[in-house]
């Protein structure tokens, strides 16, 4: 199982080159604009992305999440239950970061790193309530907000010709 854990991610970047054989070209200077843009593509493809947050021996930790719209400053939004591990972990340390790819089209993948903040808020949490909660007893008392300030945004995506360096693999990026 392990083996596969390992060759998983490898396998996938290579299907992904032979996929898009094109796509070995040298990155042209994209601006930012061209950046988030294709970032928002990625994301608004996704419905699961992974939040990657660090515990308290230093270890990652690394779970799937279901995130709100992200919202126009590419600041993003979940919920979760208040005694969940990842808040402990996000309250020790607000480092983390969020991963989303659409990876049935291989098309790219957007890496934000930012700043976590645990939103203990009942009225912005019943603001972004989701339908499937009303099933959940008590769920305004369960959850909390979880708000990821980004600081770096990373992205491939070949659609929109924002390409890897073809050298070091090296992604676009922009710091906010």
């Amino acid at each position: 199982m392990k083996r596969i854990a390992v060759l998983l991610p490898f396998f996938l970047g290579l299907m992904t080159l032979m996929c898009h054989p094109g796509n070995l070209n040298a990155q042209e200077t994209a601006g930012r604009a061209t950046l988030v843009e294709a970032a928002r593509d990625i994301i608004s493809r996704t419905t699961y992305c992974g939040l990657v947050s660090v515990d308290s021996s230093g270890q990652p930790q690394v779970r799937t999440m279901n995130p709100f719209p992200v919202e126009d400053d590419l600041v993003i939004w979940f919920a979760t239950a208040r005694e969940s591990r990842k808040v402990k972990e996000l309250k020790a340390n607000p480092k983390v970061a969020v991963y989303f790819a659409d990876h049935i089209s291989a098309i790219g993948y957007v890496n934000i790193s930012g700043k976590a903040e645990v939103i203990d808020d009942k009225e912005l949490l019943i603001r972004k309530k989701r339908d499937y909660w009303e099933g959940i007893p008590n769920w305004q008392d369960i959850f909390v907000l979880i708000k990821i300030v980004p600081e770096r945004l990373e992205v491939i995506n070949y659609n929109h010709g924002v390409n890897n360096d073809p050298i070091t693999f090296k992604a676009p990026a922009i710091e906010f």
